[in-house]
């Protein structure tokens, strides 16, 4: 049941730091680039909460 807590509680903050960048006020290209991080590491974050690494 933990995990799977753990794993909406990461979902929800990468939903929200998504929604968060979008309202910078960012051009384009560096609005992207800050998406791909944060995608990438909520990614790895699951990744680590299933024990892949």
């Amino acid at each position: 049941m933990s995990l799977l807590i753990s794993v909406l509680v990461t979902f929800l903050v990468v939903i929200l730091v998504l929604y968060l960048v979008n309202r910078l006020p960012l051009d384009g290209r560096t609005k992207q680039i800050v998406q791909v991080i944060v995608i990438i590491i909520g990614v790895l974050s699951l990744l680590r909460y299933l024990a892949v690494f």
